[in-house]
């Protein structure tokens, strides 16, 4: 391994390393503005030169890789004089609208300026002006500013996989562009404004409205999709204002997707505030207690068979215990936390968990899609899949509707008939898995919410026995979520207790009159425009489709608004954090239910948050085990049988608008609108087939 020595100190570091990556080894700080590890060596800014002795001149560290003997100084005249110069060539038509930029106080041209900047310009020429571009309704333009890094352009074609920004003309004339006017069509662009080091590129939603010291920052886990993704929540006052991708190698590495990062005005809109009650056929505003109590006496009238609940896709691990030992506690058995209907079997934790983790996708070689579009239903996995892809030796085969993924797809078919010949050791798809060293499938809920799903479960496990998926050193079933309460649900066994109904039987239930009382927390992708004259409580932060058809709706928290909970498709459990406080009267979830069975007379065993996680870790030691993948035990599940030869239909019909967070944003509708999403598409029925 190549010695070389920097400012005087000895390191040893692995053969193909950088200058610049061995000074980060040493603790040395280099500046930069092109270089980022995540993306390939462009070498555009020059900013990170420094003298290496017995070199003719400064070198760009960023892109020339270490020898043995190296002996370099990133602090002498030499290095320091040659980054003055990089930087008063830089800031020559660079505006000086710092005190108006968005990138104020977060800029890394700032910062290198205040270290290598100089104190006045020696160029009378004027400042060339380029035309502000049009990237969408996310990203906002001032390329005036732009000093060609060329990072977003890297970003998009590497890591999105979407060729679309590229730059164009030479020298003066160079421009950031997407050759045609036209919107950036990836669900991970905007992460190239937390990419670009000068104010060029920003957040269009954001602009002019706060400084960054301005802004009280809380750390906390995005629930929008399964992935689970570590955010950060800027906040001011009562009102969140941005969130940005919290850095989790084993997660989202440094990324989040644009739904995450700019849903967040639906915060506040559509918000449910304090309660209500149905009164000749309307909903009015109701005081606390009286809501509680009218809900109260309804429970107290109904036998316990006759009650069900359905937990929503955004619900957190603590509401969902607490409602369970609330309704228990009635004789209730009829839960249910899969509003799609799906039939995962929650026996067996490793048939409804993505147990090669979202890092593991990196040492697979082989993968096959079942009923499953990862670029909607979990963008942060489709970029590990093309990561690995773009590593080589590779392949991808997909059954289901024609996937627009960004990475080669072999379809294999459109439903059940291509599975069936796979479990049969079929066709040349099973040769490439048979062969792979690390092969895994991934079962989407487009496969597993319809009425032979119990069969789909089992053909994806009899795959995965037959073709070497499964052994000591490596787990490669894997099941995608969209919903980031689904885990959590599954591992509470929010499911149907003996002689309980799931969502179908609870639907129907509803109609024929044999469930008299449905608890909705936070339900609203199920069809309730046919329940009979069931008694509806909605419990949920949103006036969305379950609150329509509600009889009592008691107003709850965003998951930016409590301390919660969640467990992502992988099956890791993660904290929430609050950062504001609920609207109005609102209160977090555990503690309504908490309120309630005190009105009932029937009090839960917890009066706090902490005692309540307590006896939920105690009766789900799972929940005990904080960012830490518990390995799942293999074991018997799914259904034995010939899968229908229907297609497969995907579960996401429009990206931006799949919970009532996202429908009540008014930029999410903004994208949809622009990239083609189907705003209309109805609500799943939760019935199957």
């Amino acid at each position: 391994m190549p010695k070389v020595t920097i400012d005087g100190q000895e390191i040893e570091v692995a053969p193909g390393t950088t200058i610049l990556q061995a000074c980060q080894q040493a603790g040395v700080e280099v500046p930069h503005f092109c270089y980022h590890e995540r993306l390939m060596i462009a070498g555009n800014c020059r900013m990170c030169l420094v003298e290496v002795e017995k070199s003719p001149k400064p070198v760009a560290s960023c892109a020339m890789p270490v020898a043995d003997g190296n002996v370099i100084h990133t602090q002498s005249p030499t290095a320091i004089k040659a980054r003055r110069g990089v930087m008063e060539m830089l800031l020559i038509n660079h505006p000086l609208d710092c005190p108006i930029c968005d990138q104020g106080g977060e800029c890394d041209l700032q910062d290198q300026a205040m270290a290598y900047g100089f104190d006045r310009g020696r160029f009378e020429e004027n400042k060339r002006a380029v035309r502000d571009k049009d990237f969408g309704p996310l990203v906002a333009t001032s390329m005036n500013r732009c000093i060609h890094c060329t990072r977003c352009i890297r970003f998009l074609t590497e890591i999105a996989g979407v060729e679309e920004l590229g730059a164009t003309g030479r020298g003066e004339a160079m421009e950031i562009t997407t050759y045609v006017e036209k919107a950036l069509g990836s669900e991970l662009s905007a992460n190239i404004i937390d990419l670009c080091p000068v104010g060029a590129l920003t957040s269009k939603p954001y602009s002019y409205v706060a400084r960054p010291w301005e802004l009280r920052k809380t750390e906390s886990v995005d629930v929008l999709d399964a992935v689970g993704s570590n955010i950060r929540i800027d906040s001011r006052g009562a009102q969140i204002l941005r969130v940005l991708p919290r850095l989790h190698e084993d997660i989202n590495e440094e990324w989040i997707s644009d739904k995450t990062r700019f849903a967040i005005d639906g915060l506040v809109r559509r918000r449910l505030d304090r309660p209500y009650i149905r009164r000749n056929g309307k909903l009015v505003e109701a005081e606390w207690q009286e809501a509680l109590d009218l809900v109260a006496d309804r429970l107290k009238g109904v036998p316990g068979e006759r009650i069900a609940a359905i937990a929503g896709d955004l619900c957190d691990a603590e509401a969902m215990y607490a409602l369970k030992e609330l309704l228990t506690g009635l004789g209730a058995t009829s839960f249910d936390c899969r509003q799609d209907g799906a039939r995962l079997d929650p026996g067996c934790r490793a048939g409804y968990l993505f147990n090669t983790t979202i890092a593991g996708i990196e040492q697979a070689d082989a993968c096959l899609l079942v009923g499953t579009n990862p670029r909607w239903e979990a963008a942060l996995v489709n970029a590990r899949l093309r990561k690995r892809y773009l590593r080589g030796g590779f392949r991808v085969a997909a059954i289901g509707p024609a996937p627009d993924l960004t990475f080669p797809v072999e379809r294999l078919g459109d439903g059940g008939e291509a599975l069936n010949a796979l479990v049969r050791g079929e066709g040349p798809s099973a040769e490439v898995l048979r062969a792979a060293k690390a092969p895994m499938i991934i079962l989407g809920q487009g496969a597993l919410a319809r009425a032979d799903s119990a069969r789909v479960l089992g053909a994806g496990r009899a795959i995965a026995e037959t073709f070497g998926m499964v052994r000591p050193d490596w787990n490669g079933f894997n099941v995608l979520h969209c919903a980031a309460a689904r885990v959590g649900g599954l591992d509470l066994g929010f499911v149907p207790g003996p002689g309980g109904r799931d969502v179908a039987g609870i639907m129907e239930a509803c109609r024929s009159g044999a469930i008299e009382i449905l608890y909705l927390l936070g339900a609203d992708e199920i069809d309730l425009s046919d329940i009979g004259s069931a008694f509806v409580v909605y419990q949920g932060h949103h006036g969305d489709r379950g609150a329509a058809r509600a009889d009592v709706v008691l107003p709850g928290a965003a998951y930016t608004e409590k301390d919660a909970t969640y467990v992502n498709t992988e099956g890791r459990v993660q904290l929430g954090r609050k950062a504001v406080f609920p609207p109005g009267r609102a209160r977090e979830d555990w503690a309504i239910l908490r309120a309630l069975s005190g009105v009932l007379g029937r009090p839960l065993h917890f009066d706090s948050l902490s005692e309540l996680r307590h006896h939920m870790r105690a009766a789900y030691p799972v929940f005990g085990e904080i960012d830490h993948i518990v390995p799942a035990e293999w074991g018997m599940f799914g259904e034995a049988g010939p899968v229908g030869p229907e297609p497969f239909t995907y579960p996401i019909a429009d990206f931006y608008r799949t919970d009532p967070i996202s429908r009540a944003s008014a930029t999410m509708a903004q994208c949809s609108e622009r990239f083609g999403g189907r705003s209309d598409a109805a609500p799943r029925t939760g019935t199957h087939g």
